[in-house]
């Protein structure tokens, strides 16, 4: 469908077919551990109306739970980063298209092959369910103090949130793009580039060059460029080209003020005036002309333009201040008032788009957080399960975000979107729990038998399908893309996170809120 549909991959979405292959394999180990169970409980029914039993049964809270997924990829088109909405897009599209083949393939698959439950399966229970179901029923205060530390290192890591970070860093230093990057900087002048624009407001009068003998006689459309290159505009650029040689961040500088450098060594190492620039000007050659001076200034526009490169791989690097630095300087030292000159390039662009991931991360965070909340509300039909559901997912999420800041690790366009989705995948296993429970209690009337029966049930599907994605996404460990390599390693933790907390946190908190009393 990407294909038909002439959708691009970008660095953000290259990881579409591992993450649908993941958020697939969830639904289809929920699907079977419950067709498993009810095979268990219904030895002599047959695959037929084994799996119309398991399909009416646990077609909800995987609809529920598909949907809550793809809020959260939905959330990423209200960020301002065009890959990563692109990103958002996929994946919605991709999950639904998981739910439609699943629900269909899967029991069909089932009822062709007819696969029976081994005896070992039948009284196997999960070690990892049950050690949490002993915790969560009887160690209540260990709990409780175990996810207020994750609450508050979470909040204490956020604070610490950082966006600076540079793109050599994106790389494995065994990389040849790595390498080549640092040799770049190191040997050749640095890597990204920025321009400073000088605007000058007036052309000045030409009475600069009227009385000197050369001019005179001559027509003034044959040497009206001349009369640009003043004192005023070459004292300017040559000033800013030398403040901007001496900042450590910034390797070669390039402007008029090169060309004057080797004008005056071709000129015995004579300073040029305003005549011998004139001079130089005019006769000069069109080709040589337009290489090495109107790259640089631009008499039509009365503008000069100073090029220079950042060294990105300086480790004291910071894109913001650097730029906030630049600004102040020009306008203080150098006394240029601000409509005089303008800061543009790859470094700005790169700058803003760094700048903006905060706003980014904040937006589709809060998104993705109201969204699932109002689902849960629609689904649970209850403010109190819909609070138990959404807590321990919710503090899964900031831990991630809190884990990234306390590890000095910035956001980027990959690391901002693990928060929303670790969110938007762990939210199923509050789903799939809760439905199971509201079901047993139904029956036994008791919570602690209840959390008891569910533990052993979805449970064990809750573990094995965190399990899963956890693997899943450790694959991305072996990228050479460090954010890619961020995001497999978070993402994982975030669902280890997650299913500890629905594991403990959530029945405990069953347990206090005892939401059958409050609907």
């Amino acid at each position: 469908m990407l294909g038909y549909l002439n959708w691009k991959v970008t660095v953000i979405s290259s990881n579409f077919i591992s993450l649908m292959l993941i958020l697939t394999m969830e639904i289809n180990i929920h699907y079977v551990e419950r067709y498993k169970q009810l095979q268990a409980e219904f030895p002599k029914k047959k695959e037929n109306f084994l799996t119309y039993l398991t399909t009416t049964k646990i077609l909800t809270p995987i609809l529920y739970a598909v949907l809550t997924t793809a809020l959260a990829f939905l959330s990423f088109i209200f960020c301002d980063i065009k890959p990563v909405i692109d990103f958002g897009l996929m994946m919605t599209l991709g999950l639904f298209i998981s739910l439609f083949v699943s629900m269909i393939l899967l029991p069909y698959l089932i009822i062709k092959f007819k696969p029976k439950a081994s005896p070992v399966h039948k009284s196997k229970e999960s070690k990892i369910a049950k050690f949490f179901e002993t915790i969560a029923i009887n160690q209540k205060f260990l709990v409780l103090t175990f996810s207020s530390i994750i609450f508050i290192l979470s909040i204490y890591g956020m604070t610490r949130l950082k966006v600076e970070n540079s793109f050599i860093n994106y790389f494995d230093k065994n990389t040849e793009i790595y390498k080549g990057m640092k040799l770049i900087d190191e040997k050749l002048g640095g890597t990204t580039p920025l321009d400073i624009i000088l605007k000058f407001k007036e052309s000045e009068s030409k009475s600069t060059f009227a009385d000197d003998e050369f001019f005179q006689g001559s027509s003034s459309d044959e040497y009206k460029d001349s009369y640009w290159f003043t004192n005023f505009r070459i004292n300017n650029i040559v000033n800013v080209h030398k403040y901007l040689e001496t900042l450590p961040e910034i390797g070669k500088v390039l402007s008029f003020y090169s060309v004057l450098q080797l004008g005056e060594k071709l000129n015995d190492n004579k300073k040029l005036g305003p005549l011998e620039m004139a001079i130089l000007h005019s006769k000069l050659p069109e080709d040589i002309k337009k290489n090495i001076i109107t790259p640089y200034i631009s008499i039509d526009d009365n503008e000069a333009r100073i090029s220079l490169r950042i060294i990105d791989s300086n480790p004291e690097l910071n894109r913001k201040e650097l730029l906030i630095k630049i600004q102040k300087d020009l306008e203080e030292k150098l006394q240029l008032k601000k409509e005089e000159f303008k800061i543009t390039g790859i470094l700005v662009i790169f700058n803003n788009l760094l700048q903006s991931l905060f706003d980014s991360q904040i937006k589709t965070l809060g998104i993705t957080f109201a969204g699932i909340f109002l689902l849960l509300l629609i689904l649970f039909k209850s403010f109190w399960w819909s609070v138990v559901a959404a807590i321990p997912n919710f503090t899964a999420a900031l831990f991630i975000l809190g884990s990234l800041g306390l590890f000095n690790i910035p956001l980027d366009m990959m690391t901002i979107t693990i928060a929303s989705i670790s969110v938007g995948i762990a939210i199923d296993n509050s789903i799939h729990y809760i439905y199971r429970f509201r079901e047993e209690f139904k029956i036994n009337k008791n919570y602690n038998r209840t959390i008891q029966i569910c533990h052993r049930t979805v449970g064990k599907a809750i573990v094995n399908a965190s399990l899963t994605i956890v693997f899943g996404f450790s694959i991305l460990i072996l990228s050479n893309f460090i954010p890619s390599i961020y995001f497999g390693i978070f993402t994982g933790l975030a669902m280890l996170t997650a299913m500890t907390l629905v594991l403990t946190l959530m029945p405990q908190l069953i347990l206090i809120i005892k939401p059958f009393k409050n609907g």
